[in-house]
């Protein structure tokens, strides 16, 4: 029932997961710096179905610097590691190249296959337009429980950022900063164009109006282009981010959109600001199961409690 991967590694560039035997490739997480414009910072794409279906987009002609899966930061005590233009109330979204930070590769401390998957582990700093060291992240990406049976797969992301400012570090998203419903910031995935009016769905809700709410998981399944059939991925938060923020955490909410493009984000800064003390360190982990079909939430609910943290 369980495949076993491998993994390649073309140095300074990329690391592919594949499933062994198949010629699919899971994933591609590409570190290379890219586009100052759209603030450089390591991403997955592609991103597959164990059937070989792409299910990110890379380089949209709407916003250049959405890329497959990526760890982003809109709002950053006034810098923008986001990329693109930068929200300013009141002003709307203005060019402003010297807010457009970046975050950077900096070595890979373990990069393994085991267990019938794969692990990376890497050191980055986050960087304003000015090029100072503002944070540290040690970063996680695990590849696990690739099952045929069920055509799905998964990827767990754990992400470590600690503030290396003498000051407090301020994450935030364009709805902190006076935009209603654009909460967007943290761990982003862009789907492909012909994933526009999927389905959403979560444990108790459905459709797009559930941005800005809270739920354990978010799903979203979308129809390709090219070849019959549909894909569905699974937004799920670790117990440990606690994130309805019940235990003193802060709260995150789900960033999610249907139209005019496809798009899930378990923003860690939707409606307040996300405040980091110097020395702290805020310490999120999220799985992203990725199945072919259009899953039902019974479905889902199922496959996500069947699998372990």
């Amino acid at each position: 029932m369980t495949g076993t991967v491998e993994l390649t590694h073309v140095h300074g560039d990329h690391l592919a997961v594949s499933v062994a035997g198949s010629g699919v490739e899971l994933l591609r997480y590409v570190y290379r710096a890219e586009a100052p414009w759209e603030a450089p910072k390591p991403y997955i794409h592609p991103l597959r179905t164990l059937s070989g279906r792409v299910v990110t987009d890379y380089r949209p002609n709407d916003h250049r610097w959405h890329k497959g899966l990526q760890m982003t930061a809109s709002h950053l005590s006034g810098q923008n590691l986001w990329g693109g233009n930068t929200y300013v109330h009141g002003e709307g979204y203005l060019a402003l190249p010297e807010r457009v930070g970046s975050m950077a590769h900096r070595g890979f401390d373990e990069v393994s296959v085991h267990d019938g998957g794969a692990c990376i582990t890497e050191r980055l700093t986050w960087h304003p337009h000015s090029g100072e060291v503002w944070a540290e992240e040690a970063r996680r990406v695990e590849v696990h429980d690739v099952d045929a049976a069920t055509g799905s797969w998964a990827l767990t992301w754990s992400s470590a950022v600690t503030n290396r400012r003498e000051e407090p570090l301020r994450l935030g998203s364009p709805t902190t900063h006076g935009r209603p419903g654009a909460g967007y910031t943290g761990l982003f995935w862009r789907g492909p164009r012909a994933f526009r009016d999927g389905r959403i769905l979560a444990p108790d809700g459905e459709g797009p109006e559930l941005m800005g709410k809270q739920a354990d998981w978010l799903a979203y399944s979308g129809e390709h282009d090219g070849v019959d059939g549909h894909a569905t991925l699974v937004f799920v938060h670790s117990p440990e981010n606690d994130h309805t923020g019940a235990g003193g955490a802060h709260p995150a909410h789900w960033f999610v959109r249907n139209t005019p493009f496809a798009a899930v984000a378990p923003s860690f800064a939707f409606h307040d600001e996300l405040v980091l003390a110097p020395g702290e360190t805020m310490t999120r982990r999220y799985r992203v199961l990725v199945a072919d079909g259009a899953w039902d939430r019974d479905r889902i609910a199922s496959r996500v409690g069947a699998m372990s943290w």
